[in-house]
């Protein structure tokens, strides 16, 4: 049974997860579209934040042994994958991740059709 730091952080690391996601989903749909937003960019740093955890966690997690010391040795992925696709996942969203933040500098900004306005009469 995990302790109480232990769920907790499975909890944080699963929110976290989720979150970053669907930032990269959401910046996929912005490369496609040429949308360019406040939401877009707080999905990048997002993404980029991340980046730089696992740089300096040479491509695990950073706080991986502190959650060992926590009574869980089971990484993340692990929760949900078979070890050997697990063990993949980071790379592989490393280039989804960065093929997509690619994909937004090479598409320039599209126009989005906003609501027409109301005029007076």
């Amino acid at each position: 049974m995990l302790g109480r730091r232990a769920r907790l952080w499975r909890l944080l690391h699963a929110t976290w997860s989720v979150a970053q996601l669907g930032c990269l989903g959401y910046i996929w749909a912005c490369a496609l579209t040429g949308r360019r937003n406040r939401p877009l960019w707080a999905s990048v740093a997002f993404l980029l934040t991340e980046g730089a955890a696992l740089v300096v966690g040479r491509g695990d997690c950073p706080v991986g042994q502190l959650q060992a010391e926590w009574g869980d040795p089971v990484p993340f992925f692990e929760l949900v994958l078979p070890p050997r696709a697990a063990k993949a996942a980071v790379p592989v969203l490393a280039v989804v991740s960065v093929s997509a933040i690619v994909a937004l500098a090479l598409r320039p900004p599209g126009l989005v059709a906003s609501a027409p306005r109301r005029t007076r009469a």
